[in-house]
């Protein structure tokens, strides 16, 4: 019988622990701070005061968030844009992937190498501008979500993945009568679900946390994103963006800062809710056809 010996943590580990808890103290404090003022209750709130647990609890902020036209706005507008772009960005990294597997799609070399080129240069933001005006997309949902179709590190990542899958079973395929659209449905997404599920939560993340682009062709602040809202909360007029949609007087009253923190704490929200349930699949997702057998 062969016994397993535990190491002993030497003094030098100690020392790694004690930085790397550190570390994680300081990043994690600021977002406890942030949540601490904005549960604060505002009768005992007091400005500059470092609190990273609230000596009243109230949920005050957040109901008038809530209550508020401009915020409800702002988060349906993202909520369309993320779930709406998510969905195309999708569609088409997947497709255009399974077209540059495709030996026999003609110009395949030149569309490859053209992916590449965009890694190395960008047009860069007045080019894309002037694209999008020219399209008429100026103050629309459609110009943030028509412009991030696709990037060439996801078409890279998930052509990859689609290469390294078994010939034999298109092949087998093709003997039962499926042409390249009956592949790609039966065959690819079926086992494509891990890095679908992870290419998901990369777009997600990305449509939600929209700002350069809402602030550079959203005009109108009814189609503002809640990104939009909250730099116009926290850095230009504080609550003003929100006071304006018909809060009351008593509403009115609450202490800007703890408006701000609610509002920071709610657009995280939903990230961090689906993160845990699909974090799984990102290692499996991201690393399936790095290595070929």
């Amino acid at each position: 019988m062969s016994s397993v010996t535990k190491k002993r943590l030497t003094a030098g580990d100690y020392i790694i622990y004690s930085i790397i808890a550190a570390i994680s103290i300081i990043c994690l404090a600021p977002f406890l701070y942030v949540v601490s003022i904005s549960l604060t209750d505002p009768e005992v709130y007091v400005p500059f005061e470092f609190n990273l647990i609230p000596e009243k609890f109230s949920l005050d902020s957040y109901f008038y968030l809530l209550s508020t036209n401009s915020f409800l706005s702002a988060l349906k507008n993202t909520v369309y844009i993320t779930v709406v772009g998510t969905i195309f960005n999708l569609i088409v990294t997947f497709s255009m992937a399974y077209g540059l597997t495709r030996k026999s799609l003609p110009g395949r070399k030149f569309i490859f190498y053209a992916v590449i080129f965009t890694l190395v240069f960008n047009p860069g933001i007045v080019p894309n501008f002037l694209l999008v005006q020219e399209l008429g997309l100026i103050n629309s949902h459609w110009s943030l979500i028509l412009v991030s179709l696709t990037n060439a590190w996801s078409l890279l990542v998930v052509k990859s993945f689609m290469d390294s899958l078994p010939a034999e079973l298109e092949e087998a395929a093709r003997i039962d009568g499926c042409n390249d659209i009956g592949v790609f449905f039966r065959i690819i997404i079926p086992l494509s679900m891990p890095a679908i599920a992870t290419f998901t939560l990369f777009f997600a993340v990305a449509h939600w946390n929209t700002y350069f682009n809402a602030l550079i062709y959203l005009t109108d602040s009814s189609k503002w994103t809640l990104q939009m809202l909250i730099k116009t909360l926290v850095i230009d007029s504080g609550s003003d963006a929100v006071g304006q949609a018909g809060a009351t007087p008593e509403q009115a009253t609450l202490p800007q800062e703890t408006i701000r923190m609610a509002s920071i704490v709610l657009a995280m929200l939903p990230i961090l809710v689906v993160y845990p349930f699909l974090q799984k699949y990102f290692a499996k997702g991201v690393m399936l056809g790095s290595i070929k057998e």
